[in-house]
């Protein structure tokens, strides 16, 4: 029986790479140095900075604020809104579901000014049931989700950022 189930594991094993999987891996990227201009302890900012100097060894993360235009793109978070919505609510008006939302809008442009994304909005939305009895864990179920919604946000603007092909406009 063992055999028999061996078999056909190393049988499926090359139709794995057929389908079309292939693990994401780092990022390349068509710029060599980035500055991050966000506001000033802006937690998406920092984070961003964070995993682009981890992301690939090929790419400079300028640090120094007042020389941005070394860089040669400058990646801006625009604005950063955490939103902490009441959605449900029991007879007596207690509340039983909350929506959390946070929404980034950044934009990638030269040190000339020329955009080469414009400025786009990323929207991250969770919801949490709520009870007050418990209202201490579900103050730190909120904090999770709510750095879940920001990494799950970096991410997607390093894909984005990934995907530029070209710095001309």
């Amino acid at each position: 029986m063992q055999k028999r189930t061996l078999l056909a594991a190393m049988a499926l094993t090359p139709l794995l790479g057929a389908c079309g999987f292939r693990l994401r891996g780092a990022p390349n990227f068509v710029f060599r140095s980035i500055y991050v201009q966000a506001g000033r302890g802006s937690p998406v900012g920092t984070l961003l900075r964070r995993n682009l100097e981890s992301s690939s060894d090929k790419l400079t993360v300028v640090k120094d604020p007042a020389s941005p235009d070394t860089a040669e793109v400058i990646c801006q978070v625009v604005s950063e809104q955490a939103q902490r919505i009441i959605i449900g609510s029991n007879v007596a008006g207690q509340v039983r579901e909350i929506e959390l939302r946070l929404i980034v809008r950044f934009a990638l442009r030269t040190p000339g000014g020329d955009a080469v994304i414009e400025p786009t909005e990323i929207r991250q939305i969770r919801n949490v049931t709520y009870n007050e009895t418990n209202a201490l864990s579900k103050a730190t179920e909120e904090e999770m989700l709510n750095k879940d919604m920001r990494n799950d946000i970096v991410q997607q603007i390093i894909r984005r950022l990934a995907a530029v092909k070209t710095l001309t406009p």
